[in-house]
C-alpha cells in the first residue's frame, strides 16, 4: 500500500502500472463508507503478496487526481494497468464482490503485466489470517443485518474495550443503520418543522451520508440553540456521535465543535 499525491502520481501509479496492477482508492477523512472500504482493500492488498498495489489518494489534499478520473463521489476505486484505467467501481462493495473483481482483473492482465506473475511465482497471495470475530461482524454488515453487526462489535469491545478498529466500525454500523432508516423525505420533513427533533436528527444523518457533513452539523447546532434540558442533550450527543465518524483533525469537525461550544455556552 502506498499513499499517493499529485506530485507522485506519475511515478507511483502510471509508471508502476506498466509492470503491475495498481488499484487507486479515492477517499477522504469525512467519508463514512470509505472507512468501511479502505480496511478491506488494505487487507486484500496484503494478501496479494505484491500481485497488485493499493494506491490511496486523499481527494481533499489531491483534488486534481479525483478530477482526472472524473470521480462523482467517493469512495471510488480505479484499476490501472499499462498506464490506463481498465475498470472502476464506486461505493463500499461487499468483500466477496471486491475479491471477484480483483481476480478477474488479475486473470485479464497477467500476461500483460510481468509483475503479477513475478509476485505469484515468488510466493505472493499467501493469505493473512482473519480475525473471525471481525469476519462475523463484517459479513453481517454486508448483508444489511445491522443489529447483528452491532452485537458482534460490542462483543469484541466487551473483551477489548480499547480496540479502536472495533470502536470505529461500531460507530459506522450505528450511523449506517440510522441513515438507511431515514426516509428520502427526511430533509424536507425537518425543514418543514424545525421543532421536530427526531426529524432534525434523521435529516442530519442523511446529509452526512450524502457527503454534506457541514449541513448536517449546522442543522444540529441550530437545534441545540433552540432547545434546553434533555432535548438539548439528546441533540448534542447525536452530533458528537457524528463527529466520531471523522478524523478529529478534520477542519469541518473542528469548526463544528467550536460552533457547538458557542451554542452551548
Amino acid at each position: 500500500m502506498i499513499d499517493v499525491t499529485e506530485a507522485t502520481f506519475q511515478t507511483e501509479v502510471v509508471e508502476r502500472s506498466l509492470q503491475q496492477l495498481v488499484v487507486v482508492d479515492l477517499w477522504a477523512e469525512w467519508c463514512g463508507p470509505c472507512k468501511q472500504l479502505s480496511p478491506v482493500l488494505e487487507r486484500l492488498a496484503a494478501e496479494s503478496g505484491g500481485a497488485w498495489v493499493l494506491a490511496k489518494v486523499d481527494v481533499d489534499a489531491n483534488p486534481r487526481i479525483a478530477q482526472l478520473f472524473g470521480a462523482q463521489s467517493i469512495p471510488t476505486v480505479i484499476a490501472i494497468g499499462g498506464g490506463q484505467p481498465v475498470d472502476a467501481f464506486s461505493g463500499a462493495l461487499p468483500e466477496p464482490e471486491i475479491r471477484k473483481w480483483l481476480g478477474s482483473l488479475l486473470d485479464a492482465l497477467r500476461d500483460r503485466l510481468p509483475g503479477i506473475k513475478a509476485a505469484e511465482e515468488n510466493g505472493g497471495g499467501v493469505e493473512v489470517p482473519e480475525d473471525p470475530r471481525f469476519t462475523e461482524a463484517e459479513e453481517a454488515f454486508e448483508r444489511g443485518d445491522f443489529a447483528a453487526a452491532q452485537a458482534a462489535y460490542e462483543r469484541i469491545l466487551d473483551v477489548e474495550p480499547a480496540n479502536e478498529e472495533a470502536k470505529t466500525a461500531l460507530a459506522q454500523v450505528k450511523f449506517t443503520a440510522r441513515a438507511e432508516a431515514a426516509g428520502p423525505d427526511a430533509i424536507a420533513k425537518a425543514d418543514a418543522d424545525p421543532a421536530d427533533l427526531d426529524a432534525q436528527l434523521a435529516a442530519a444523518d442523511l446529509e452526512v451520508a450524502g457527503q454534506q457533513p457541514e449541513a448536517g452539523f449546522a442543522r444540529l447546532i441550530d437545534a441545540v440553540r433552540r432547545t434546553a434540558g434533555d432535548e438539548r442533550n439528546k441533540v448534542r450527543e447525536h452530533l458528537v456521535a457524528l463527529f466520531e465518524l471523522f478524523d478529529s483533525a478534520d477542519e469541518r469537525v473542528m469548526k463544528a465543535r467550536r460552533d457547538l461550544a458557542s451554542a452551548l455556552y
